[in-house]
């Protein structure tokens, strides 16, 4: 399949593009799946995730780890970077920002399936990991550990 073809209509990709105010004012994107009628797992990191407590307004800090099994389409990554960016100036709990970044993804790629793991690092001495997933795994798909070890500060 074509490149030009596959990306022509993305509109963030390519260019200096600002933050979203909020995730839900951000767009994001997908391109067709060129590999579709195989299936495979796609994995995103993101080490600094940050939001900010919906009560104090401080911030909050996560590692976010996203695999998912494509369908027709898949997420671009720039989108995705700026959505989750977006999370900078959101107030939300842990938990309302993990399942909420699944649920959108499911919502634009609909992919076969797809799992998220909220690493959260300490708040008031409590580290909160949170996990959300929908879906079936293929037959004969190899999905890894996250391999993100639980909170063990300095001990």
């Amino acid at each position: 399949m074509s490149d030009s073809i596959i990306y022509q209509d993305l509109q963030q990709l390519g260019g200096k593009t600002e933050l979203p105010e909020t995730p839900e004012q951000a767009i994001l994107e997908s391109v067709k799946n060129p590999q579709a009628e195989v299936d495979y797992m796609v994995r995103f990191v993101a080490p600094e995730f940050t939001s900010l407590c919906p009560i104090t307004g401080q911030p909050d800090f996560a590692h976010l780890v996203i695999d998912y099994i494509p369908s027709a389409h898949l997420v671009e990554s720039k989108s995705l970077k700026l959505f989750l960016g977006a999370f900078r100036s959101h107030g939300a709990f842990h938990e309302d920002c993990t399942v909420s970044i699944g649920r959108r993804l499911i919502q634009e790629i609909a992919p076969k399936w797809l799992r998220i793991g909220g690493y959260w690092y300490p708040r008031g001495g409590i580290p909160i990991d949170v996990f959300f997933a929908q879906g079936e795994i293929p037959k004969g798909v190899w999905v890894p550990e996250q391999g993100v070890p639980s909170y063990r500060g300095r001990g």
